[in-house]
């Protein structure tokens, strides 16, 4: 069903005082205005629009798709058996719960981003490779760690253990290796940081408590390790909070969750993989780059797949972030746009370069 979205709020800051007075100057701050206005006026989503991608989503066996602009719901739609209470698997989606966790902890002193992981994870010392990985690397997934998808077995007994006795395929922050073996290690590295404390105590206490999510997956292991990689089930409401979060600086109704500062940080991608940041994919290679199916990049050898001047949509905005989950669940969130998009489906061939043209109303 569409909803009739809300006014448009301005909140870029205006131009500084202009240098001449009187008329010049009013003329000057009344064509800025006009101009402000009408970009402002371009850049409302229209529920048109998101009907047309509703469908496309449908047809791609989508089962939820959920608009949000201005910090108003101007659409939402299920099918496929979704529904507004049914609750889906988010999958790698998971990941930038986890992050927040990790900025919650910067945030409180436990480390700063930048530390070597050797330094609680004192084994690593005497390995060449790993003595030098930091903490932004196992969040950015530049670390070099294998990836080592096996760890997601429910089979495996001590997942902690396993990850930190994996090998080092290349050198810290020379390649992008995906796979759950990188939060793994910093489930560990937080583990030890709390000084044997419960992860899980402390994720809900900073992060999933204050966004009002219970319940969650955590598919804890034999050691009630849990897993960071995968594991959540979420409504497109629910998931749509982290996208408030994200639009709020660190702040969700009022509680800051994370420093703004320490929450760019997120955004930031690395030399090895400009596309992706602290567990969250980035769209700020835009405007020049080439629109690849982050999936099926995914699938490919990491020594094979290219990262370099790769976006998700070139006709989305430059400063789009997304959260990610196999199967093509996602959260879109554009802070220049003050939107937070969720789509949610089963595994099906889905683009989402088409899916948010049609939406943002990019196409003819």
């Amino acid at each position: 069903m569409a909803r009739t979205p809300s006014p448009t709020r301005e909140t870029r800051a205006l131009p500084s005082r202009p240098h001449r007075k009187g008329i010049q100057g009013i003329r000057y701050l009344f064509a800025w205005l006009l101009i402000a206005t009408s970009t402002f006026a371009k850049a409302e989503i229209r529920p048109a629009d998101c009907a047309r991608a509703a469908k496309y989503s449908e047809s791609k066996r989508g089962v939820s798709m959920l608009v949000i602009q201005n910090g108003r719901t101007i659409f939402e739609h299920y099918a496929n058996g979704g529904s507004a209470r049914g609750k889906w698997p988010i999958f790698s989606g998971t990941k930038s719960f986890w992050g927040m966790a990790a900025l919650a902890a910067a945030r409180d002193g436990l480390f700063k981003l930048d530390d070597n992981v050797s330094d609680t994870i004192t084994e690593w010392k005497s390995d060449p490779r790993k003595s030098q990985i930091t903490i932004r690397e196992l969040l950015n997934q530049t670390d070099g760690i294998e990836g080592a998808s096996r760890l997601q077995r429910a089979s495996v007994r001590d997942r902690n253990a396993m990850a930190i006795r994996l090998s080092a395929a290349a050198k810290p922050g020379a390649a992008f290796i995906y796979g759950p073996s990188h939060l793994q290690i910093f489930s560990e590295l937080l583990r030890r940081k709390l000084r044997g404390g419960d992860v899980i105590s402390y994720f809900e206490g900073h992060v999933s408590n204050r966004l009002g999510l219970g319940r969650l997956n955590y598919k804890k292991d034999a050691r009630d390790n849990p897993l960071p990689a995968t594991g959540f089930e979420l409504t497109a409401r629910e998931w749509a909070r982290l996208g408030e979060l994200v639009l709020g600086h660190g702040s969700y109704h009022g509680r800051q969750i994370v420093p703004a500062a320490i929450l760019r940080e997120a955004f930031t991608g690395s030399q090895a993989n400009p596309s992706y940041g602290l567990t969250f994919w980035l769209n700020d290679q835009a405007s020049n780059g080439r629109e690849a199916d982050m999936e099926r990049m995914l699938d490919l050898p990491w020594q094979n797949a290219h990262w370099s001047n790769v976006c998700i949509c070139r006709d989305a905005p430059a400063d789009m972030v997304v959260a990610l989950g196999s199967g093509y669940q996602r959260l879109f969130v554009i802070p220049s746009l003050e939107a937070i998009i969720v789509r949610q489906g089963s595994s099906a061939k889905f683009s989402d370069a088409h899916f948010l043209r049609v939406l943002l109303g990019r196409t003819q």
